[in-house]
């Protein structure tokens, strides 16, 4: 059943909405919006990781930034 929708969502979007047509009782939608943040925060920690390791990042140079002083003078 392919229906076409001219809609700023994507497909993933519509049938996230479409499985959750009828609502959910309070604390079923709030574990699943628990499940949500965690799997985004995960994929997020996943990306700065990739990103620290491309440029050569490691907690020494965060060790250094936070004894830096970076206040400018007029």
């Amino acid at each position: 059943m392919a229906t076409t929708i001219n809609s700023p969502l994507n497909e993933q979007q519509l049938m996230m909405l479409r499985l959750f047509k009828k609502p959910l009782p309070d604390a079923d939608f709030q574990e699943l919006r628990r499940l949500a943040v965690k799997l985004l925060s995960k994929q997020l920690d996943e990306t700065v990781e990739d990103w620290e390791t491309e440029k050569g990042i490691d907690s020494a140079y965060y060790d250094e930034l936070s004894k830096g002083h970076f206040r400018k003078s007029k």
